[in-house]
């Protein structure tokens, strides 16, 4: 399989089911930046504990899956034989509870929050706070997607409980790199 095909030089590309459109289309827009927040995760796994490695692995996963319903044309979804034509798993409500369960164990051993925290402290904590914003943008790109062609309501809560997990787990780095969490005060 070559990487180019030059089927894309004229600024198009295809939907999963086949249909071209511009490269700046908004469900273009919406998993590319999906899979700019995949790569800086790959990022972040590459430099923290392997205590966290696993479990970025599997949202890694999952944000292909969801990538990969966004760049599905949703008036092909079905084969002519009525099978679906992603034969994977959508993003469900036990992705969500992981998020969720995982955001709620670390948040159990962090001080309570009173103020916002200015991003940084540590190379690591950094990159997780350039996930959780890229993470926000494609929860931004997702609802806008939505408004024109239907987007899977788990696909959003998804990317809006994902940007908690990584605000959380900035914050649980911080802490197991012993980096001070310098607080925003308004002036």
């Amino acid at each position: 399989m070559k990487v180019y095909t030059k089927t894309g030089d004229k600024g198009t590309t295809l939907l999963i089911g086949g249909t071209r459109v511009p490269k700046h289309d908004i469900k273009i827009d919406a998993y590319g930046t999906v899979d700019e927040l995949n790569a800086y995760l790959g990022l972040l796994r590459d430099k923290i504990a392997s205590a966290y490695q696993d479990e970025l692995i599997q949202i890694q996963n999952r944000l292909f899956t969801l990538g990969s319903f966004l760049a599905l044309d949703p008036d092909k979804a079905k084969l002519p034989n009525g099978k679906a034509r992603l034969d994977i798993r959508p993003i469900a409500q036990e992705d969500i509870d992981f998020l969720e369960y995982r955001i709620d164990q670390m948040d159990q051993s962090l001080p309570p929050m009173t103020h916002f925290v200015l991003p940084g402290g540590h190379e690591q904590v950094s990159i997780c706070h350039i996930c959780r914003t890229v993470c926000r943008r494609a929860e931004r790109k997702a609802t806008l997607l939505n408004e024109v062609s239907p987007v899977s309501e788990n696909l959003i809560k998804y990317l809006n409980r994902l940007s908690d997990y990584l605000f959380v787990l900035a914050r649980k780095l911080s802490m197991d790199l012993k980096v001070e969490e310098i607080p925003w005060i308004p002036k």
